[in-house]
């Protein structure tokens, strides 16, 4: 099971020409779909002048939701292009944006697919990549005497204790890597539960 995903840790620009055209391209951490439209908003806005804003992104850490748009450039010319970029660096929760300035010469199917997969890898290229473990959390209930036990446990493990209540009867939250959940489930019932 991968419990770990590959993302960005902020936004990354990069730069393009080909025929006289720009290409301009923006990598940007995103986490949902409406972060994903507020940002698509903002560049349409800012770059109002130019011929096409085309992005595509991915979300989530299963890499399911993702979708991509060609902006009234011929189909398939530039989001896809655009996803394939995200996909062949396997990273997720990322909007690869890319604006472009017509430069009076077309391009045609092929230089466009070149051009708009080009600019985006130009953008991933320069973002700073950071791989992130999917977490799962885990409740344990005991007795006050086996605190140190279970302290013992959250230090060797390196856990972190998201919240706790020490009383006679304790609770404590802890987030551990979701591969090693169940292994640290079992090693907390031993400790509490010996028989």
């Amino acid at each position: 099971m991968n419990d770990s995903y590959k993302t960005i840790k902020k936004v990354a620009e990069g730069y393009y020409t080909a025929k006289r055209s720009r290409f301009l391209s923006f990598a940007l951490p995103v986490q949902t779909v409406e972060e994903v439209s507020v940002f698509v908003q903002e560049y349409r806005k800012k770059y109002h002048n130019a011929t096409h804003v085309c992005w595509a992104y991915m979300l989530g850490t299963d890499r399911k939701s993702f979708r991509a748009n060609d902006d009234g450039e011929p189909s398939s010319t530039a989001g896809k292009p655009i996803l394939g970029q995200i996909n062949a660096n396997s990273l997720t929760d990322i909007l690869v944006i890319v604006v472009r300035y017509f430069g009076g010469i077309e391009l045609g199917t092929s230089g466009l697919i070149v051009a708009y997969r080009t600019a985006a890898a130009c953008a991933i290229e320069a973002v700073e990549k950071e791989e992130r473990t999917i977490n799962d959390s885990l409740t344990v209930v005991f007795e006050y005497s086996y605190l140190n036990s279970i302290m013992r446990i959250v230090k060797e493990e390196h856990l972190k204790i998201v919240s706790k209540k020490i009383d006679m009867t304790c609770e404590m939250t802890l987030c551990t890597q979701k591969k090693l959940s169940k292994q640290l489930k079992d090693r907390l019932q031993k400790r509490i539960n010996p028989s």
